[in-house]
Order: C-alpha cells, then structure tokens, then sequence
C-alpha cells in the first residue's frame, strides 16, 4: 500500500525568511566585502533556502527552481568574468521571460499562474487570466525599471534598490492583487471537488 505524503505548509513568517534570506544576505556582504563576494554570498543561500524549503515540505515549485538556476549561471559568469553586468542584467532577464512568458501562455489560453499556483489559491479562469495578465505585464515593468537603474547608479545604489526597491514593489503589487482574487475565488465546494480530481492525490 503507497502512502501520500501530506503536504506540508509554511508559516508566514518561516516562508518569508527563506525568500529575503537571500536577498539579505546578499545586501550584507556586498556591504562588508563588494559586489562579487556578495554576488558568491547570494548563490549560496539562494541554494541553501531552496534546500530549506525542500527538506521543510519536501516539494519546491518550478519558479524557485528556474530562478536559483538563473543566479548560478549569471553568479558564475560575474565571478569568472569579474563584470558585474551580468549579475545585474540577470535581474533584467528574469524578468522579461516571467513576463514574457506569462503573456505568451495567455495568449494561447494557457494561463501559467494557474499552473504555479494553483495547488495554494483556487481561482475561476477569468480569475487566472486577469491574473497572469497583471502579472506578466508587472514583470516586463520590472525588467524595463531595473535597466533603467543599473545603467545610471553605481554598483552599491542598485544594491540597494534591488533589496529595498524592487522587493516592496513585489510585495505592494501582490497585496494589490487581493480584490480581484476575492471576486473570482471558487467556493468552497468546487474547491474540493478539484482537489479531489487531481491525479495522485
């Protein structure tokens, strides 16, 4: 007889720490020591919190997945190359391919979120396209806004806009999004009837 591990959800609190860890650590040691040990600092405890959250719920989602192999590969290239741009222009091309992505899937009436997320919020279709929609357009925002940040502030300003500019940012456009997640929420009935058609559960 297989058994079915529950799926175990974070508090608050835990799941915010391991997603600023990173972002904190990050700040703190291109503080003390600059922007390449920084930029090694960064790696490491984005591997380390995905690690965390692996052994807390023994599941991860695709998205930290993609964007932890997205600041090895542009770490690296800062550390062998010893040019900054790269772990800056990272930030920029994240970005465009979530939102690029996003609205590219919209398009054929794929809407990704739903896909991302739809095992923490249940939402109608009109829901996820709305969704997407605002989401793939903030995310190109994003990508436009740090371009226009790290070509004209030094290294330490963007830093600190990539910590405490764009992380509020991505958090205030979140909460934004509540209302309209209320409007097209299902009940509670079809909630459980989904969950109960997914295979494997």
């Amino acid at each position: 007889m297989s058994v079915q591990a529950e799926t175990i959800k974070l508090s608050p609190a835990v799941k915010m720490a391991i997603e600023i860890g990173p972002l904190a650590a990050f700040f703190l040691a291109n503080a003390r020591a600059g922007i390449f040990v920084g930029t090694a600092v960064y790696m490491a405890a984005a591997a380390l919190a995905l690690g965390v959250n692996w052994w807390l719920t023994r599941r991860v989602a695709v998205l930290p997945i993609v964007t932890l192999g997205f600041v090895l590969v542009f770490g690296v290239l800062t550390l062998a190359l010893k040019d900054d741009v790269f772990i800056k222009m990272k930030v920029t091309i994240i970005n465009l391919l979530f939102g690029l992505a996003l609205l590219g899937a919209l398009w054929f009436d794929r809407p990704l979120l739903k896909l991302a997320l739809g095992g923490s919020i249940e939402l109608d279709e009109d829901g996820w396209r709305k969704l997407s929609l605002r989401w793939g357009l903030f995310f190109l925002g994003l990508a436009a806004l740090n371009e226009i940040v790290w070509r004209n502030v030094g290294t330490d300003l963007w830093v600190d806009f990539k910590v405490f500019g764009m992380l509020p940012l991505t958090l205030g456009f979140a909460l934004l999004q509540a209302p309209l997640m209320q409007r097209h929420m299902l009940p509670e009935g079809e909630q459980k009837v989904g969950e109960l058609d997914r295979p494997g559960e």
